[in-house]
């Protein structure tokens, strides 16, 4: 990615589980300079450890739902600031639809007045609950807008919104990533996602809670994969959504048992009810990222997920 070199980058949301390994990337491929933007209500300074001792890098503790002033040049503005768990939501409803919008709009801002790309985080969420399967861009989706997912599907729709609209009206070059299920090390261990509630359960020899049957299936994308498809995008010049992702499908019963193996421990599984708006499907098609990006998955969850279980080891 050799791009990147001599650029200087504002990552929102940059203290996050997957902005702080983006922080990390930019500047290992030569960027000139990386500031993150983070509240701290989800991020963790921790998760900055490995960066914030490098002369290249800041950090702005700030609310990204107001202007963010940044001084001097810049290239690209990144963002992946949101709450990003089920449980988040319940809680930081508002301020999940707020940082959709306000901050989204704040990002585009702030490329616009630099002359900057800009790059959006979006979800796999603004597919809902799929009825075309694999999902494929073109697909509007099957989203419920009152559910109790609705604060983030919603806010990730309007972002998608946003972003078009200065792209036509302003002329803001602008990029859409759709992300899929990433996991790796730096998720955060309480926040009800799949693999930190399975990890968890797994190291600490208790059973492992799945919810309805354990049918409903998910692609899981290890995050140093995911983020060399994000700088792909990044430096291409496709404006259009695209799919980043792993298609290697498996059921969330399939995955405990992985969890379980590859911690070398755990109880039996348990099942719970399927909470309400729970997708029952979810696969990339990744067509377009392997045509307009060269992308594909390397990692595998055999390598990727002893990688994650070793990080939880720390943390427990």
């Amino acid at each position: 990615m050799n791009s990147l070199r001599g650029k200087r980058a504002v990552v929102f949301g940059g203290a996050g589980f997957l902005g702080s390994h983006l922080c990390e990337r930019l500047l290992a491929d030569g960027a000139e300079g990386v500031i993150a933007v983070d509240n701290l209500v989800t991020g963790n300074l921790k998760n900055l450890d490995d960066v914030k001792r490098d002369a290249r890098f800041d950090l702005m503790q700030q609310d990204v739902c107001q202007p963010v002033p940044i001084t001097g040049p810049v290239d690209f503005v990144f963002n992946l600031a949101s709450p990003a768990s089920p449980k988040d939501y319940e809680v930081l409803w508002l301020e999940t639809l707020r940082v959709g919008s306000l901050g989204t709009q704040h990002a585009l801002e702030l490329a616009e007045n630099k002359k900057a790309v800009m790059l959006q985080a979006s979800t796999s969420e603004i597919y809902g609950d799929p009825l075309v399967h694999p999902q494929v861009e073109s697909y509007f989706g099957n989203v419920d807008s009152t559910g109790p997912r609705a604060v983030y599907d919603e806010a990730k729709r309007y972002g998608e919104a946003i972003v078009q609209a200065f792209r036509r009206k302003r002329n803001v070059a602008t990029r859409i990533v759709r992300i899929f299920n990433t996991y790796g090390p730096r998720m955060r261990l309480n926040d009800g996602r799949v693999v930190p509630q399975f990890v968890a359960q797994a190291l600490r020899g208790e059973d492992l809670t799945l919810y309805g049957d354990g049918s409903q299936t998910r692609s899981f994308c290890f995050v140093d994969d995911l983020l060399e498809g994000i700088l792909r995008l990044a430096l291409s010049n496709e404006q259009d959504p695209v799919n980043i992702g792993n298609p290697r499908e498996q059921t969330i019963r399939e995955f405990a048992e992985a969890v379980k193996q590859a911690a070398g421990g755990g109880g039996k599984l348990v099942f719970e009810p399927l909470p309400p708006g729970d997708p029952k499907q979810r696969k990339p098609d990744i067509s377009r990222a392997r045509a307009i990006l060269g992308w594909e998955p390397k990692i595998t969850l055999e390598v990727g997920l002893p990688r994650t279980i070793d990080y939880f080891r720390g943390v427990l």
